[in-house]
């Protein structure tokens, strides 16, 4: 027992309550996934009215996520070699609709920067991500083509002193699904920087952010292509590009691999630009994700 020191029984702890937490999340998830029949369920209005209006619903919000990999271009090293992970869901707080035909949602999503090969495994960088909004179902001429979302959001690192990094959005969000094979999605915010050391994080994370989605006709492939505007010339983007892979169709677990280029993906070096690509594991939301 003397040759585990402190931090190595910590770190075994903490990668158990990982798994823990992350079984718990799939498990679910992958079961609900078989809950649907076919894509004539999935788009069928009376369906999706059917999951709005019943008990409170509790699912997932933004693409969950488990991945690992290099940096594109620097040598690979311990130290920029890394896991990302994202836990992200979403909870409906209103059993009845309100005006407008809309319901109340807290959503919560949570992104973490793991260095696994270095000595002490560190967690470097969390980013806590709660938000309270409203969401309008869209259906045009008796079909489900998408939703609205208007969220109040805040998002920090959670650190105190010269590391802290905070921000909170008034943003308005928009997922259509042109039809079973392409969505799109817009986000705009309103930002408002509470936090003293990043009162420049617009110029590295953006105003707003369009996203396209493809699917398969299986659905068993799908990729997504999600363009973030920072601030300054019209070619200042952050680009994040995923590929996904199912591995059954009666599962709702992908094979998955996304590229980051840009500034911005974690909170706490967000002044630090980034060519990252990662593969692992998603679990997606039904119909479409959140970007």
């Amino acid at each position: 027992m003397t040759k585990f020191a402190p931090y190595k029984r910590k770190t075994m702890k903490r990668i158990a309550l990982i798994i823990f937490f992350m079984a718990a999340i799939i498990a679910p998830y992958s079961m609900q996934a078989q809950i649907v029949s076919g894509d004539s369920e999935r788009f069928n209005p009376d369906s999706i009215s059917r999951d709005f209006k019943n008990q409170p619903y509790f699912g997932l919000y933004k693409d969950n996520y488990f991945i690992f990999g290099p940096p594109v271009g620097p040598k690979p090293t311990k130290e920029n070699t890394n896991i990302k992970f994202q836990i992200s869901i979403a909870q409906r707080l209103t059993n009845a609709t309100l005006p407008g035909g809309t319901y109340l949602y807290l959503f919560y999503s949570q992104k973490c920067f793991w260095n696994v090969l270095e000595n002490s495994m560190p967690m470097t960088d969390l980013n806590f991500n709660p938000g309270i909004g409203i969401t309008k179902p869209l259906f045009v001429k008796n079909r489900y083509v998408g939703k609205l979302s208007l969220i109040l959001e805040h998002e920090s690192n959670g650190r105190d002193s010269i590391w802290s990094r905070s921000w909170n959005k008034v943003s308005l969000a928009a997922n259509i699904i042109v039809d079973p094979h392409l969505s799109v999605a817009g986000k705009v915010w309103i930002p408002i920087i509470d936090g003293q050391n990043n009162r420049d994080i617009l110029h590295y994370c953006g105003l707003y952010q369009t996203s396209v989605q493809v699917n398969s006709t299986n659905r068993k492939f799908s990729g997504s292509l999600t363009l973030v505007k920072r601030l300054g010339n019209f070619f200042n983007y952050n680009t994040i590009l995923e590929l996904a892979y199912r591995f059954s169709r009666k599962s709702n677990q992908y094979l998955f691999l996304q590229y980051y280029n840009g500034y911005g993906e974690g909170l706490l070096d967000y002044k630090v630009w980034k060519s990252q690509v990662r593969i692992g594991i998603v679990i997606k939301p039904q119909l479409f994700s959140d970007f």
